[in-house]
């Protein structure tokens, strides 16, 4: 009988034991604010602003093209348990508009990263605030103007110590830092771009890369429109070959997460060799367990406009 009652009591135990090993990983997030973002730009900003008191997730799952997500169920019950839902803006995820708007604000804390940004209309150079206007054929990717980046982490900040005033000191210092970054960042590109023998980039992706250009006073032009859900037509691909040959170009872009199979064909037709130019919407599985920052992807961005504006 006493052989018994031991063997119960350590089943007892033991099922003690797993329970407390499977609630572990809830534990360490106990006491951490809870931050769900759409897109990877904002994951590295807000794990890089909050350190070690904020848990960040990233709705968008690695190695998905951005443009072609469409949030679950599951990622609707995400973002309402969170204490703070960022998303980049209205143009880039309606989704998340609608995601946001079903949200309970008295419990999560909605932050539009975009606030206060510079807007360009695609395939266009001018500006136009992100209030007051239509939004009718607005180019998205504003992080990819590092002054538009350091807008984004300000915002950011600011959520942070709206919902958690108490560590106002440690974000505050954390964004400081990387704006700092953001800015030696924008002076290497300045610096790197500005005795190139070309100033025009050809992409075979989608409109991503208008405010990188703008910024530095480049031309761009890309085979697809801001969204790649329609195929570029065959007088697009003509017209990018034509460039390439009038403008003696040696290199055709190529970008993340989408099969590079138009800058292949042009690549064929000119013999241009295709290099990669990373937008930075998301990332593959492997560039995250790597480790990959919004900081690395544009240092590799930087090196690869160098080879293909053969730059000095």
């Amino acid at each position: 009988m006493r052989k018994i009652i031991t063997g119960v009591l350590f089943c007892i135990l033991l099922l003690l034991c797993v329970s407390c090993e499977k609630t572990s990983p809830d534990a360490e997030k106990k006491g951490k604010l809870q931050v769900v973002v759409s897109l990877f730009p904002l994951y590295d900003f807000t794990r890089t602003i909050g350190g070690d008191k904020v848990n960040v997730s990233l709705l968008l799952p690695p190695g998905m093209e951005a443009h072609s997500f469409e949030p679950k169920p599951d990622d609707i019950i995400r973002a309402n348990k969170a204490d703070v839902f960022i998303y980049t803006n209205r143009y880039m995820e309606p989704w998340a508009v609608s995601i946001a708007s079903g949200l309970d604000t008295r419990k999560t804390l909605v932050e539009d990263a975009s606030q206060g940004g510079h807007f360009l209309r695609a395939g266009s150079d001018t500006e136009h605030d992100h209030e007051g206007n239509n939004g009718e054929g607005m180019d998205p990717h504003i992080w990819l103007d590092f002054a538009n980046a350091q807008t984004m982490v300000d915002n950011i900040l600011s959520a942070l110590v709206a919902k958690d005033p108490s560590h106002r000191g440690d974000y505050t210092a954390n964004a400081e830092a990387y704006k700092a970054k953001l800015r030696e960042l924008d002076e290497k590109y300045r610096t790197g771009l500005s005795h190139c023998d070309k100033h025009i980039f050809l992409h075979g992706g989608h409109y991503a890369f208008g405010y990188l250009a703008n910024r530095y006073g480049l031309t761009y032009e890309s085979a697809y429109a801001v969204s790649a859900n329609a195929e570029p037509s065959p007088a697009k691909i003509a017209r990018l070959i034509r460039q390439i040959q009038k403008n003696g170009l040696h290199y055709i872009y190529t970008e993340e997460l989408v099969e590079p199979r138009i800058a292949d064909t042009i690549s064929r037709e000119t013999g241009a060799t295709v290099l990669k130019l990373h937008g930075a919407h998301n990332i593959s599985k492997n560039d995250l367990a790597a480790g990959a920052t919004f900081l690395s992807l544009m240092e590799q961005n930087l090196k690869n406009l160098r080879i293909g504006l053969q730059c000095k």
